[in-house]
């Protein structure tokens, strides 16, 4: 074996052995690879082929803009002719309108119920009672303000009419003349204000309301033979004052659901500052509510309704200086003209989120499986023995994890847009850098966070695809609805997204809605601009999940501390405290009361046991030893379970073994050969008792003994995937070879068990017989040269030949080390090992060379045989 003279790996050794060794196994797995990048492709390419049917039946005759055949010369033949006039209102959108109709103006008017009314949040008396509500009818309130109370009081009373006179003759004027609204919400485009669809009510604004003042109308619509049924009904228009801008604006707020704790709604139809008006000079501002704004952003503001508040304004002006004849007529509004558009829906923004959200979180469950499998086979702390530090196994896994995530994410995004779907390419792709890349680090913190609950691959597999769709279902089928519910409080919508999954899910949803928005319009997606949109949730969702990753893996870097989670003796929940204590470098003391206290228990046991805890407790009062390790009084105790009493694996274990020694303990099973060992190397916490390797304590410096540490375990510990000569690889630069002295250490530890010739080095070791993997975990404690090595019952299912073959190997390893060795072959222990102890129930029985256990223990049989004088 080479030597390891350059002291322990430094960090970014480490790091890199790690990283090759992660490397190689996902060269190993690259069809698993192209199975998952596999995915999302085949699921877009789904999309992309079930959309351009749905859009070659949108295109169908059947579906399109109305057409008929008109005989324009009668002479018989007919010619085909498409357009508005032809067709449904419904078919507006992919009709060619060169002409669109015209309607009145209108205001927003608020619904009845939510008009604004005395409450507790509000002290302002002049407001209508509650009880108007039950029935109805509540008053349509304006507020105002200005520098002249008198004057804002005459242009507010010329804002409304008295009275509504209808001219059959001129139903257009009739509308223009007089004060109409609507609660109804505006939509992207206006072929005609949705307030004029069929059974749909206007309201007629007036100072006073009749008894009987709701009559029925139908409006011709321009440019087609579509005439509309409305039905006009009359709302008492209030106006109030208030006294500065001030007011106006903290009435306002507390109005709206999200500026009172009750969570009611008060609206005003709009508010009014005159400010310094006069005869000479005409100065107003504002206020409308912007929350019927349903244009993603980029819409004018006469979708909204506004300009009919600006025309008040200006006619009751223009009445109060001028007289009441005068005024602005303002007759209409109407959409731009349009060509034929073709029908088309963009099934991926419809369906994004919903498949979006499984294809990302799907990366879930293979991190997960990946940390549990390290876990459940022992790997983590396997290689935690032979030196790899928490430090570099979190920073390699992490970035592995991420760099894996990362192509992943970009092959799904690349595909998407290659492939032309909406969702991807007219969504800025920065910010769904930004928000992948959060995510995906949350979701690689979370999948450590949850690993240290599972120690069973299946179960974390099981878990993680139930988590991967019941995440997709709630979010399209609940989660979405609390989202379009324009009633549901916003808070709760902000708990429920604390939830990483409907993060991911709401973030999917606003990119679908704007992209679906955009190729509706034909305007671009989500933009930077777009994130201080009040209806947007994207800016909400970039800051949860980044504060959630940062927490999420805090909390998982301290449960993987301090839950045994594979990664060893799990450490204090303070353990971080520990760093500002000063410490000690001594590791050894004067023996405990606890020693000196188990001189009952020592009168009880055999000269040579009792010899060697004297021993013990000789060096322990040395300032120094060359001893490479010592046990003092070491114990454990399991606590009794189901009603049975306390199990003592090992009771008062003491032994002193110095360099250059193979010790060697024999035993039955569940003698506590195992258990000895298992505290040794850190996978056990002792109950009680010292043990010091290399000067170190085993409780409190356990990484500083991995450096130098080789195990070789009971059962073994390897990739299936990796060969033989690739584990040699990782160990040894875990050991601190490199190069050239490296690849000798790699050669010379095959060719000493036997692996190197036949192609057998470079074979996977899950393809390696049970005797093969064994050599191969003895190749794997020696190499590096560690200080002391355990072997837990190394010759276990080996051959006779590689048997004799391991033991010279041992044999040579044992000439500048500590080691220990458990068997149950006294064959084996005589060859090998310089001292022995026998271990029965727990605890050493005699301790001794070989040949003084056999003069002293043994017994004799006389073999006679007899043959013939011919053999």
């Amino acid at each position: 074996m080479a030597d390891s003279s350059q002291g322990p790996a430094s960090f970014w050794t480490q790091a890199n052995a790690l990283l090759r060794k992660n490397l190689t196994f996902q060269k190993r797995n690259i069809k698993a690879n192209i199975r998952l990048i596999l995915f999302p492709f085949v699921l877009c390419l789904l999309l992309v082929l079930i959309q351009g049917l749905i859009n070659r039946e949108l295109d169908k005759p059947s579906n399109r803009c109305g057409c008929t055949c008109i005989d324009n010369n009668g002479d018989g033949q007919c010619e085909r002719v498409c357009g508005i006039q032809y067709s449904t209102l419904d078919q507006a959108n992919s009709c060619p309108i060169t002409s669109p109709p015209e309607w009145p103006p209108l205001l927003q008017i608020p619904a009845p119920q939510y008009r604004a009314v005395r409450t507790d949040f509000l002290s302002y008396t002049d407001l209508p009672n509650e009880s108007c509500k039950s029935t109805g009818s509540c008053p349509a309130t304006i507020i105002f303000t200005g520098n002249n109370q008198s004057l804002g009081e005459s242009l507010a009373g010329n804002m409304f009419t008295s009275s509504f006179t209808l001219n059959s003759s001129n139903i257009m004027y009739t509308f223009a003349n007089n004060v109409l609204g609507s609660e109804t919400q505006t939509e992207y485009t206006n072929f005609l204000d949705p307030a004029f669809f069929s059974n749909r009510s206007v309201y007629n604004v007036q100072t006073q309301c009749t008894l009987n003042s709701t009559f029925s109308v139908s409006i011709p619509i321009a440019g087609s033979a579509v005439e509309q049924d409305l039905d006009v009904r009359c709302v008492q228009g209030l106006h109030l004052w208030r006294n500065s801008s001030s007011e106006i604006n903290d009435e306002l707020y507390k109005g709206f659901r999200k500026g009172n704790s009750e969570g009611k709604i008060n609206e005003i139809i709009a508010a009014y500052d005159f400010l310094n008006s006069n005869r000479n000079n005409f100065n107003v501002s504002i206020w409308y509510n912007s929350t019927y704004k349903n244009d993603t952003g980029n819409g004018p503001l006469a979708l909204m309704r506004i300009p009919r508040s600006v025309n008040l304004a200006s006619n009751a002006f223009l009445q109060s200086f001028l007289g009441a004849p005068t005024q602005m007529l303002f007759e209409f509004v109407k959409e731009m003209p349009k060509p034929e558009t073709q029908l088309r829906l963009d099934l991926s923004s419809l369906l994004g989120p919903l498949f979006f959200t499984w294809v990302i979180l799907q990366l879930f469950p293979v991190v997960l499986t990946s940390l549990v499998y390290e876990k459940q086979q022992n790997l983590r702390i396997m290689m935690k023995m032979h030196g790899l530090g928490d430090g570099p196994y979190w920073m390699i896994s992490y970035t592995y994890f991420l760099f894996i995530s990362s192509i992943y994410m970009l092959c799904f995004v690349v595909f998407g847009s290659v492939i032309g779907l909406k969702f991807f390419t007219l969504n800025e792709y920065s910010i769904q850098f930004v928000f992948y890349f959060i995510y995906i680090n949350l979701q690689i913190s979370l999948a450590f966070l949850v690993a240290a609950i599972f120690s069973n691959v299946k179960t974390a597999a099981v878990i993680g695809y139930i988590m991967v769709f019941g995440t997709g279902l709630l979010g399209g089928f609940l989660f979405q609805f609390f989202l379009q519910d324009a009633s549901f409080p916003r808070g709760w919508i902000i708990v429920m997204e604390l939830y990483p999954g409907f993060s991911l899910y709401r973030g999917l949803y606003e990119f679908s809605q704007y992209a679906f928005t955009g190729n509706f319009m034909g305007t671009d997606g989500m933009r930077w601009k777009n994130l201080n949109d009040g209806k947007n949730g994207m800016r909400e969702i970039l800051i949860i999940m980044f504060v959630e990753w940062l927490v999420v893996l805090f909390f998982a870097y301290y449960l993987d501390q301090v839950v045994a989670s594979g990664s060893g003796v799990r450490r204090s929940p303070l353990f971080f405290l520990k760093k500002f204590q000063k410490k000690s470098m001594s590791s050894f003391r004067k023996p405990s009361l606890q020693t000196q206290g188990s001189k009952v228990f020592v009168e009880m046991e055999k000269s040579d046991v009792v010899q060697e805890r004297e021993k013990v407790e000789q060096l322990l009062l040395e300032p120094s030893t060359s001893h490479a390790i010592i046990c003092d009084n070491l114990k454990k105790v399991y606590p009794g379970m189901d009603g049975n009493p306390e199990k003592f694996a090992v009771r008062g274990m003491s032994l002193a073994l110095p360099h250059g020694e193979c010790f060697g303990m024999l035993g039955p099973n569940g003698a506590g050969k195992t258990s000895f060992i298992n505290m040794m190397i850190g996978l056990v916490k002792p109950t009680s008792g010292m043990a010091y390797v290399q000067g170190l304590d085993i409780q409190t410096h356990m990484d500083g003994i991995y450096a130098n540490m080789g195990v070789c375990p009971q059962h073994d510990l390897l990739w299936e995937t990796l060969t033989g000569r690739e584990h040699l690889l990782f160990y040894g630069r875990l050991k601190n070879l490199k190069g050239v002295a490296l690849t000798q250490a790699v050669e010379e530890s095959l060719k000493s068990v036997n692996l190197f010739h036949g192609g057998v080095a470079d074979k996977q070791a899950g393809k390696y017989s049970g005797g093969m993997k064994r050599r191969l975990s003895v190749a794997i404690s020696l190499i590096g040269d560690p200080k002391v090595v355990y072997m837990d019952e190394p010759s276990t299912g080996l051959d006779p030949a590689s048997r004799n073959n391991l033991w010279s190997v041992v044999k040579r390893a044992k000439q500048n080390r500590a080691i220990i060795l458990t068997t149950h072959s006294m064959e084996e222990a005589e060859h090998l090992c310089d001292r022995l102890g026998i271990f029965v129930d727990g605890s050493l029985q005699c301790i001794g060379n070989p040949k003084e256990l056999k003069a002293r223990y043994g017994g004799t049989y006389v073999f006679t045989m007899t043959t013939s004088s011919n053999h």
